[in-house]
């Protein structure tokens, strides 16, 4: 049985508040720093040491409590909040060994309905929340938000240029949609692009995130989880990165994006990497990741109960021809949010493996090509990886 004990050292609220106290209207106050399995909370935050896998990006292993003294001076809001901080995962002997400690926590995370909010760290630790997953054999939707793909070269160790390499050679193999959000094509191997296209997964420049941020918000939707890497944020606004670009996200992005994730009730974890303290001016992004966490958080606290939460039968069902009558499209829309899901089909051989990734989620936009007799190019991609 995973104790949290064995692989966390405890956060001492007093190392990032010289008083240790917070008034009644900040985050801080409502943080728990014991997790009871018996009366869990929602939400568990905790930080990771460990930068031997980030290219290049020497510092980010101090990111924790440089975030912590942001978060815990926002204000909680009207929510009842019910989030744990754990602390620290120290680096292991060998970088594997912190792999292992992050899977357990996480592990046992999910096993309890607590969605874990982890703050890096190299990004290369995404491979540990996948590891978790594997273990629960539960498939799952990742999306990635950064400025570049993570294939890399296969014949060096891990690290965060290569990760997704090793994610998609791991075993059990688990992951049925990849979600690369916000990639900048100076920046992209077209060989690594062909790749990602050949496997059907989704591919969104950063101009198209840009021109439109709520369309990403079917895709986080479809998120079991998300990793957020913060070299996808501008470097004038985001000055703590070593790889960092001076094209990219807004804040404002970012933080709807992230607001986008925790408002999925599909979306399980969420993790922040790559934020550098040692090139940070005046904490800025610092503070920026917090207000990324806030809006997480309250995302959290407004989710509707849709599905996978709920039933098909609870909602709308809309039927449209296309193909000059050959085929019928079933779209869903949630009355309790004015969400849209398409339903794709699917062999009954497909149904407990896959049957929580084939309502997919779409907007209002996608019911509308399909009514002008186009098909949603999200329903082709995912007809695509059951064949």
């Amino acid at each position: 049985m995973t104790n949290l004990q064995d692989y966390l050292s405890p956060l001492k609220l007093k190392s990032i508040n010289k008083g240790g106290e917070y008034l009644s209207s900040e985050i801080g106050s409502a943080i728990e720093l014991d997790f009871d399995e018996n009366n869990p909370p929602h939400i568990a935050i905790f930080n990771v040491e460990e930068e031997r896998g980030a290219t290049e990006n020497e510092g980010c292993a101090a990111a924790g409590n440089e975030v912590r003294k942001y978060l815990f001076k926002l204000k909680k809001g009207t929510h009842q909040l019910r989030i744990a901080d754990l602390g620290t995962i120290k680096a292991g002997d060998q970088l594997s060994d912190t792999y292992f400690a992050c899977k357990e926590v996480i592990k046992l995370l999910l096993k309890n309905n607590c969605v874990p909010l982890i703050i890096g760290g190299g990004q290369d630790l995404t491979l540990a929340s996948y590891m978790a997953y594997g273990e629960l054999e539960q498939t799952v939707n990742l999306v990635d938000i950064s400025a570049r793909f993570s294939l890399g070269n296969t014949d060096l160790p891990i690290n965060s240029a290569n990760y997704f390499s090793k994610v998609l050679l791991h075993q059990p193999n688990v992951l049925f949609n990849y979600c690369q959000m916000a990639y900048q094509s100076y920046f992209t191997d077209q060989q690594e692009m062909k790749l990602l296209e050949d496997l059907h997964f989704d591919l969104h420049r950063l101009g198209q995130i840009k021109e439109d941020v709520k369309k990403a918000e079917p895709l986080l939707r479809n998120a079991d989880f998300v990793s957020f890497n913060m070299d996808a944020i501008s470097q004038s606004l985001a000055p703590s990165h070593l790889n960092g670009s001076p094209n990219g996200l807004s804040g404002e992005e970012a933080c709807q994006l992230a607001r986008y994730a925790g408002i999925s009730d599909k979306l399980t974890s969420f993790g922040v990497y790559e934020y550098n303290p040692s090139v940070d001016e005046r904490g800025v992004t610092a503070h920026l990741v917090a207000q990324m966490l806030w809006y997480f958080i309250d995302g959290y606290y407004n989710r509707k109960s849709d599905f996978p939460a709920c039933n098909k039968s609870d909602y709308t069902r809309y039927t449209v021809a296309v193909d000059e009558g050959k085929q019928e499209m079933v779209f869903y829309k949630s009355p309790k949010s004015d969400r849209w899901w398409i339903e794709v089909p699917y062999r009954s051989s497909f149904r407990k493996r896959y049957q929580r990734h084939l309502l997919l989620p779409c907007d209002y936009e996608d019911y509308k090509t399909a009514m002008e007799n186009e098909i949603p190019e999200s329903w082709i991609l995912t007809q695509q990886k059951l064949k």
